[in-house]
């Protein structure tokens, strides 16, 4: 069984067991074991057979996780910055931080 949800914005497909990376749940203070509840499901199916599709959203559908790390930085990303012509040019980095959640459950 999978399902596709929608988090900060973004679409992701989910499937039981899997690990995913969401944006900071509680600011990376929340506590590892802690239950996460996904409710704005978009689409809910089984592999190879039928689904249900929301309008948006599916109805008494949701997504249960647990909590496996509470703070995880993503790859560094490079900006660079420059202007033509003239000796100007800088370089920064960033990493973005994110919460580590398994899938124990899809219902709907």
């Amino acid at each position: 069984m999978y399902a596709i949800i929608e988090d900060s914005g973004s679409q992701r497909k989910v499937v039981k067991g899997e690990i995913i990376l969401v944006d900071l749940i509680d600011g990376g203070l929340a506590e590892v074991g802690k239950a996460v509840k996904f409710d704005k499901v978009l689409v809910v199916g089984d592999v190879g057979g039928s689904a249900k599709i929301g309008q948006p959203y599916v109805s008494g559908a949701s997504v249960d996780g647990e909590i496996v790390e509470s703070v995880v930085k993503g790859e560094k990303l490079y900006i660079q910055k420059f202007q033509a012509k003239k000796t100007w040019q800088k370089k920064t980095g960033h990493r973005q931080r994110y919460t580590k959640v398994k899938v124990t459950a899809i219902a709907g």
